[in-house]
């Protein structure tokens, strides 16, 4: 499921090299939180959130065979 994430995401992002996942998984829940470059904020989540509603359903999915449940947040990356 991992895969698909970051396949849907590498899609969308421009800077595919400066994407942080980061992946608990704490048996039934697994807690995936992306870290985007700011330029790549918009291109990922979509206009009014499509992609990243997209994204979400389709893991929702495909989850069901794993019977895990996957919450995915999408972060911007802190200007340092």
């Amino acid at each position: 499921m991992i895969e698909l994430i970051k396949f849907v995401v590498g899609t969308f992002a421009e800077n595919k090299d400066a994407v942080i996942y980061d992946v608990n998984d704490d048996g039934k829940t697994v807690n995936v939180s992306i870290t985007l470059d700011s330029a790549d904020m918009g291109k990922v989540i979509g206009r009014q959130g499509k992609i990243a509603k997209a994204l979400r359903t389709l893991v929702k999915a495909g989850s069901l065979k794993e019977n895990k449940k996957y919450n995915i947040e999408i972060r911007e990356k802190d200007a340092e």
